[in-house]
């Protein structure tokens, strides 16, 4: 978020329900400026965030990977990347997972249709290395954002919507 805003990004976060428990929601809605969405508004409600030019789902789950492959929109955050795919507006997946999850044939099935589709996946040894099942809270603070960000602004797509 920090290399957005010093990019001159405004910059919003939407968390699934589940991912709220990861976050301190009233910071990050202080950092940005906007409320953290988590819900499907009611239809005929405003947006009270702005439309978005590029995303980055990060750190991403195996679960949502494999359920955005899918097309299935069965909470905020998947419904916005569904769409964001068919805009073809830029999208950089970063899965922070243990190997064992990674390597699952599945997940790698959803990594592969999502980057066929458009999508930078930024995900191995190579971007950082899977760590051991179980042993995740030991790795989060290395998670690598700058990749992300880096892969944002580098992304085909970028400068086709600026």
């Amino acid at each position: 978020m920090n290399l957005a805003h010093a990019g001159g990004w405004d910059v919003c976060v939407i968390a699934s329900p589940n991912g709220r428990r990861f976050i301190d929601v009233d910071a990050l809605s202080a950092k940005t400026g906007h409320t953290v969405r988590s819900q499907y508004k009611e239809p005929d409600a405003p947006d009270i965030l702005p439309p978005a030019d590029a995303m980055i789902v990060a750190p991403i789950t195996c679960n949502s990977l494999a359920k955005w492959a899918a097309g299935i929109s069965d909470t905020l955050p998947l419904g916005l990347l569904i769409e964001a795919v068919g805009k073809r507006e830029p999208v950089v997946a970063m899965p922070f997972s243990n190997w064992a999850q990674i390597s699952f044939p599945a997940v790698h099935d959803a990594m592969r249709k999502l980057t066929d589709w458009g999508v930078t996946v930024l995900v191995g040894d190579d971007v950082y290395k899977q760590h051991e099942p179980g042993t995740g809270e030991n790795y989060i603070h290395l998670f690598p954002w700058h990749l992300a960000w880096q892969a944002l602004l580098s992304h085909p797509w970028h400068s086709q919507n600026k």
